[in-house]
């Protein structure tokens, strides 16, 4: 069994081991990806700061010369390990109950979601949430329309009760016949069949299956989620765009800016449908190279920060 390393939640603290803040104890910063200016912003560190950090080489026994990329020893007992995620160098001590000898070789390691894969994990999850939103206005439509439906006579009773209360108000009051959106609506509601009900609640129960398992499979990021959430939310635009005809509203333009941003991102970053060589071209791109990101180099670097800081 590979060590994965133990979850760990680190909170903040003043101290600049290593000449820069960061967790609990200082550590190094990832390069900033060439051609993109300004401060980016860190998924890996939002992520360690909601899960914790993971940190294989604080549960082995001993850490070997070609493990200085992943963690090292000091000659007075401490030890400084790096988290594989945010890699950030945090100050520990050898394990009194170690989960396995040594660190596996770098080829082995089971790497965490980090860099692009990580990005796109928390922008599906964003989606999920969209939609498991929806799924709870349609699953609560649908609820709607099956109560009115199994109740339509004493509620068509109640409206027509007031309906007539508000035409004898107003004609009594010298204001003539209403003309109002209350009768308008009460009137229409009036004429509401049952089938309609059941015809509104099916279409309403279809949309919230449909939003559910997207919610899920964008969730657990699973691929055919992502080809189903496209082809949904392209097949919604035509209606969309025929309720903003037919009434501009502020939450029906937010509505499609928001689908049409959905639906271009994964269509581009994802990839779909084969546009910019498909998840073969996205595997590559997010491949990560253990050897160049965890390699002793790294290691030496940070110890050679520690003993500069200490000298």
């Amino acid at each position: 069994m590979k060590p994965r390393g133990r979850w760990r939640r680190e909170r903040p603290k003043e101290d600049r081991e290593l000449g820069r803040p960061v967790h609990e104890y200082a550590g190094t910063h990832r390069d900033r990806p060439a051609g993109r200016r300004g401060r980016r912003f860190d998924y890996e560190t939002l992520a360690c700061a909601l899960r914790g950090h993971i940190t294989p080489a604080a549960d082995v026994r001993r850490l070997r010369p070609q493990d200085e990329g992943l963690g090292f020893d000091l000659p007075d007992g401490r030890r400084f390990v790096r988290c594989i995620r945010c890699d950030a160098w945090m100050r520990t001590a050898p394990p009194a109950q170690p989960l396995a000898e040594s660190l596996p070789a770098l080829a082995e390691l089971e790497l965490p979601q980090r860099g692009r894969e990580l990005r796109s994990a928390f922008i599906l999850r964003l989606i999920a949430i969209d939609r498991a939103i929806h799924f709870l206005i349609f699953g609560a439509l649908a609820g709607l329309f099956f109560y009115v439906d199994a109740n339509l006579s004493r509620l068509k009773s109640s409206a027509s009760s007031l309906l007539q209360s508000i035409e004898s108000v107003a004609t009594n009051s010298g204001r003539g016949y209403p003309k109002g959106f209350i009768r308008r609506d009460l009137s229409k509601f009036l004429h509401l069949q049952n089938h309609t009900l059941i015809l509104l609640g099916l279409v309403a129960v279809a949309y919230c299956v449909v939003e559910g398992v997207e919610a899920v499979g964008l969730w657990m990021q699973r691929r055919w989620a992502e080809y189903l959430t496209a082809l949904a939310t392209a097949g919604f635009l035509p209606l969309e765009l025929y309720e903003i005809a037919a009434r501009v509203t502020v939450a029906r333009i937010v509505t499609l800016v928001v689908n049409i941003a959905i639906l271009l991102y994964l269509l581009w970053a994802k990839r779909l449908f084969g546009i910019r060589g498909g998840p073969k071209a996205e595997r590559e791109e997010g491949r990560i190279d253990p050897e160049e990101v965890f390699g002793p180099a790294h290691g030496k670097e940070a110890k050679a920060a520690v003993r500069a800081t200490e000298a």
